[in-house]
This record gives C-alpha cells, structure tokens and sequence, in this order.
C-alpha cells in the first residue's frame, strides 16, 4: 500500500502546489505548461513506448485529440478551484468525477447498475452539492467561483476518464496513450500560457520554469506510482481504486484545513463524509 499512499501524496501536493502558486507570484497557465514539458519527458524516458500503435488503422485518435485538449484546459480550472474554493472542495469534486464516468460506463459501456452502486451514486451528487454549497450569502463573483470551479472540474476530469476508457478500449498500451496525451497536451498548454500572457501581461520566468517542472514531477508521480499500486496488488484493483480516492479526499481535508485554515460548515463536513461513503459504495466490486 505504499505506492497508494505516495501517489495520494503526490496528488494532494499538486492542489498544495497551486494554492501556493500566487502567493509565490507564479501563474498557473505557465505552470501547467512546463508541467508537459517535464511528462513528456519522463514517460518518454521511463516508459521508452513503442509509437507502432497510433500508425495502427483503430488508433483513437478522436479520444486522444479529446484528452489533449481537455487535460490542460481542465488542469487550469483545477488551479482556479484550488484558488476559489479551497483544497478540500476541489479535491473532493475532482474524486467524485468517478460518478460521471461510472454513468458512462453503464449508457456506453455496459455495465450493469446495481443497488450499492446506485446508492454510491446518489450519495456522491449529495456530497458534491454540499461541498460546493457556499455558507456565505453574498453574489458576488468570488462567491459564484466558489462553486463553479468545482463544478467544472467535477464534469471535467470525469470527461477525461470517459476518454481514458475509450483509448484503453481501444487497445493502446499505457505508455504509448501516456506520451500521445501528453505531447497533445503541450501545445494547448503553451497556447493557454501564451494567451494569458496576452490577457494579463504575465512574464514567462525561471520561477515559472522551475514551478512548472516540479509539478510535472509530482503529476507523473501521481500516475506512475498509482500503476505501481495496481501492479503490486493485481487481485485488488477495487482496493487500490478506492484507497486511492479515498486517500486523496483524506490527505486533502487535512492539507486544506490544517496549512490553510479552509473553514468548512457543518454542511460541508457532513458532504465530505458523504463523499468517503459514496467513493466506498462506488468502487465496491470494481
């Protein structure tokens, strides 16, 4: 469980290393940008894939095309939840996006839906509604950023699992799709950075440089030591599925309310043990 527990750190310390990102005057698009440039490298590196696989006729490249687009764009509005709402919530909504892809993978992949899943299900929108219910009653924009971010990583890192089932379906190996979607990421990711630079004036700088390689290192981290766990523990996938999640959800509550002072309301709290039980019922027999 070793590997679990360091890919759940890695994880946790990304959301850490974007709260942090403003404070240390580092912009967030810059970052995700030189984040690629280092996972490229290192899947290219570690893995050494085979690129036979995406010349093959049934290459999904539509689903890669999609993750290229969708894995920077959504890393993006991560940093901003992170901002916004906190480490807590965001994290948490970011892990209940397993709801949308477990949706998925009944309407399009045919799973069948079962009781405990049905009921996983209907607690994690419960815990997700009560995450990003906002205590305050002020309208302004910083209040609404407090709830969309979070909705919007919700929706879009369960459109990216969708999409990582589609390219495993399709029989590419890991770490051939890994490099595919991380090169196709780059360039959305240097376009965002330049955009912003346009936007708001933000200087590409070495802290920016040295920030970004460092969260591509904690990233890739994140990935290989999660495969690490699954390969480890080949019997226990639903194991590992769910103490990774649950995990994450854990070491991100206490990241958030212990370093950052995040206040949650007792709304809050009761959704992020809502949150814990649905993971549990959701990655039940997976």
């Amino acid at each position: 469980m070793i590997y679990v527990l360091a890919s759940a750190i890695c994880s946790v310390l990304v959301s850490v290393l974007l709260k942090l990102a403003r404070r240390f005057g580092l912009d967030v698009a810059q970052l995700v940008a030189w984040n690629y440039v280092a996972a490229v490298m290192l899947a290219a590196l570690l893995f050494q894939p085979a690129l036979a696989p995406l010349r093959a006729p049934g290459a999904p490249w539509f689903a890669l095309a999609g993750l290229g687009v969708l894995l920077p764009t959504i890393f993006v509005a991560l940093g901003a939840s992170v901002r916004h709402a906190g480490i807590v919530r965001s994290d948490v909504a970011q892990r209940l996006s397993l709801l949308l892809s477990l949706l998925a993978a009944f309407v399009l992949f045919g799973e069948r839906l079962d009781a405990t899943k049905a009921l996983g299900c209907a607690l994690g929108l419960l815990a997700l509604l009560g995450m990003v219910w906002r205590s305050q009653h002020g309208q302004d924009a910083k209040g609404a950023a407090g709830w969309y971010w979070p909705l919007l990583v919700f929706v879009g890192f369960g459109a990216i699992d969708v999409l990582f089932k589609r390219v495993a379906a399709a029989g590419v190996p890991l770490g051939t799709s890994l490099l595919a979607m991380f090169a196709l990421s780059l360039p959305v990711a240097l376009v965002l950075a330049v955009w912003q630079r346009a936007r708001n004036g933000v200087r590409f700088t070495l802290r920016g440089v040295l920030g970004g390689l460092l969260l591509g290192l904690l990233n890739f981290g994140n990935i290989l030591f999660y495969l690490r766990a699954h390969r480890a523990l080949p019997q226990h996938p639903a194991l590992v599925f769910a103490s990774m999640n649950l995990g994450v959800v854990v070491l991100g509550a206490l990241a958030g309310v212990l370093l950052f002072r995040e206040r949650l309301s007792r709304l809050n709290l009761a959704a992020l043990l809502l949150a814990l039980l649905a993971i549990v019922l959701l990655t039940h027999g997976t």
